[in-house]
C-alpha cells in the first residue's frame, strides 16, 4: 500500500496497524518512496522458538566434557570404606 505523506498524517494509527499485521505500508513524497512502515519485533512463531531452543541444545551438548571424575566420586580419598573421614 501506497500512501502519501500529507494523506497518513490523518490515518497514522491505521497505518500502523496494517504494517504490524504484515501489510507492507510505503509513505510517499512526491510519488517516490519516503519511508516504509514494519513492525518493530515480530514475534518468533512456536517452530521458530523450537528450532533456536535445539540449536542451544545441540551447542550445549558439544560443549559438555566427557570422562573425567564425577563430583559425586572426586573426594573419595578422604573417606574410609565405612563413609568416615580418615
Amino acid at each position: 500500500m501506497r500512501v502519501a505523506i500529507t494523506q497518513a498524517k490523518g490515518q497514522l494509527t491505521e497505518l500502523v496497524r496494517r504494517a504490524e499485521a504484515g501489510e507492507e505500508v510505503v509513505l510517499t513524497r512526491h510519488g517516490q518512496p519516503a519511508v516504509k512502515l514494519v513492525p518493530a519485533a515480530a514475534k518468533p512463531t512456536r517452530e521458530e522458538r523450537a528450532a533456536a531452543l535445539d540449536r542451544i541444545w545441540k551447542a550445549a551438548a558439544k560443549r559438555k566434557k566427557d570422562g573425567g571424575p564425577s563430583a559425586a566420586r572426586s573426594q573419595d580419598y578422604l573417606y574410609d570404606e565405612y563413609g568416615l573421614p580418615k
